[in-house]
C-alpha cells in the first residue's frame, strides 16, 4: 500500500488498509500526545482503532508538545 506520510511517499508492505493505531505501531510513533489527520480531516485518539488508512491517503502525524 502506498500513502503519503508527513508529506513523504511511504510504502507499507502487506496491507490494503490499516488502522491509525496499526500505523503508529508500525512506524514507531510512541510519543504520548499525537495529532493525526487523514486527507486533511482530524482523527480523535478515541478513533485511532476504527479509522482506516487506505491506498493513496495522505496522513499527517504530529507530536504535540506544550511548555510554559
Amino acid at each position: 500500500m502506498n500513502i503519503i506520510l508527513n508529506n513523504k511517499p511511504d510504502q507499507i508492505e502487506g496491507y490494503d488498509s490499516l488502522s491509525v493505531s496499526e500505523l503508529l505501531k508500525l512506524k514507531n510513533f510512541t510519543f504520548k500526545f499525537l495529532a493525526v489527520r487523514i486527507n486533511g480531516s482530524p482523527v480523535l485518539p478515541a478513533n485511532f482503532e476504527s479509522s482506516l488508512i487506505k491506498e493513496g491517503d495522505q496522513v499527517v502525524v504530529l507530536h504535540l508538545i506544550s511548555g510554559g
